[in-house]
């Protein structure tokens, strides 16, 4: 790639670039492979593959490609899942072809199971031992996300977006995988440094309204709009590598405090797509937001934020929600919350930001939340989440009386009955497990 084209900071990047390139079943599938082959055209290039069709019976088929020059290895892992594959294969093979000196860039041709984001935090933070010549360190000392390129498929892409149904159900995972077509397919689309949308939408109106949903969910991933994938090429490709904004992500991970509105998104409304932002300086009664989360799965591609519930005034509620499925987890201590010392270690843009809005006796205690919706009603959504807010006697006992509203019914706590049964577990943690739209563990 000419450097000239490479962001600011990394011309001098010596770190092998990886390309990850994702995608869906059937025609974005394809695209993946036509993607991942035209990539792997360039002199230098290598493409990656990692089939996970056997991890039922604890093996994976690796598939490493140059030019022409083919080679299929049959993995045994102990474990039989996909973080293994990363962490025993994936990571290693990314150091060793980073220290080959024929090798000038990687494309990682990503089955549905391996999700781009886990990918990326793997390169970046787990690190990797026993590869000769090399000190134990993350993979991300040797190589570097150059972009996220994710295929979209223009007819089913939106349906399956706001749909319930699990990958499992779909035949695309192990019947023990519960994540959703939707949660899959919002996730790769959110976290794409450039899009490529495959065939015919049909209607001219149906086209503009999977156009607004993408820019305001990747609002700065260019959009390269292909009609017949067989005109795919060099040029195209490499169109749209160049158009990839200096500010996108390329595998960096956002924590649940970092701006929920990223990039400029359109804030108006087109074809009945728009961005709802809902911001709230009293926290959520849990038993109402549990029934009010409802308008959540109607007319909504996703939903994300931090909730501040009433019975846990401590900890940051982190929602997030695809289609027709939904998680709920903890994201840590309010800063309010901390001691001096773990407000030492604590971000300081953060700190920064909650400075700006710090309230007295709640600190930066507040509910944040955005929502992408296709075919719902704004009003509605907004009139929703408002009922489920505490009213002004219950604040008074949230100020006063905090162990009378830990006493509250609290849909998103941990479930516990005593005495527990022998081998029942204790509870449901809040730890980002997917949960069904009434929020019980699916």
């Amino acid at each position: 790639m000419d450097p000239a084209l490479l962001p600011p900071g990394r011309q001098s990047d010596r770190r092998t670039p990886v390309v990850v390139v994702t995608g869906c079943s059937g025609p974005a599938a394809a695209g993946v492979e036509r993607l991942a082959a035209v990539l792997r055209a360039t002199p230098g290039a290598v493409t990656v593959r990692h089939d996970p069709s056997g991890l039922g019976e604890g093996i994976v088929h690796r598939t490493v490609q140059i030019g022409e020059q083919r080679t299929s290895t049959v993995l045994e892992l102990a474990h039989g899942c996909v973080s293994c594959t990363l962490r025993i294969d994936l990571l290693p093979l990314l150091c060793a072809l980073a220290a080959r000196d024929s090798v000038n860039r990687i494309v990682l041709e990503l089955d549905p199971a391996f999700e781009a984001v886990a990918v990326c935090q793997a390169i970046e933070n787990i690190p990797v031992a026993g590869v000769v010549g090399r000190v134990d360190g993350p993979a991300g000392r040797d190589v570097r996300v150059e972009a996220v390129l994710t295929c979209v498929d223009a007819r089913t892409w939106l349906a399956d977006a706001t749909g319930a149904d699990t990958l499992a159900e779909r035949g695309a995972a192990t019947v023990d995988d519960d994540r959703t077509v939707a949660q899959v397919a919002v996730g790769q689309v959110d976290f794409a440094d450039a899009v490529v949308v495959l065939g015919d939408s049909g209607e001219a109106v149906d086209r503009a309204r999977l156009a607004a949903v993408l820019s305001r969910l990747a609002p700065d991933a260019p959009v390269a709009w292909v009609d017949d994938i067989d005109l795919l090429g060099t040029a195209e490709v490499g169109a749209l590598l160049a158009h990839i904004s200096p500010h996108a992500r390329r595998g960096r991970i956002f924590d649940a405090h970092a701006p929920l509105l990223r990039g400029q998104p359109p804030l108006g409304t087109e074809y009945g797509v728009a961005l709802i932002e809902f911001a709230a300086s009293r926290p959520f009664h849990p038993a109402r937001l549990h029934e009010a989360l409802d308008v959540l799965f109607d007319g909504v591609v996703t939903a994300r934020g931090r909730i501040w519930l009433a019975t846990q005034p401590n900890e940051v509620v982190w929602l997030e929600s695809a289609g027709g499925g939904l998680r709920v987890g903890g994201a840590g201590p309010w800063l309010a919350a901390m001691s001096p010392a773990e407000l030492e270690q604590a971000d300081p843009m953060r700190r920064a930001m909650a400075a700006l809005r710090w309230d007295e006796q709640f600190g930066d205690r507040d509910v944040s939340l955005v929502i992408l919706a296709h075919d719902a009603d704004p009003g509605e959504i907004r009139e929703a989440l408002h009922w489920a807010l505490v009213e002004d006697d219950e604040l008074r006992l949230v100020e006063c009386a905090p162990e009378r509203v830990a006493q509250w019914e609290d849909p998103f706590g941990e479930w516990h009955s005593d005495p527990c049964a022998p081998g029942e577990p204790t509870g449901l943690p809040m730890d980002g497990q997917a949960k069904s739209p009434r929020g019980e563990a699916k």
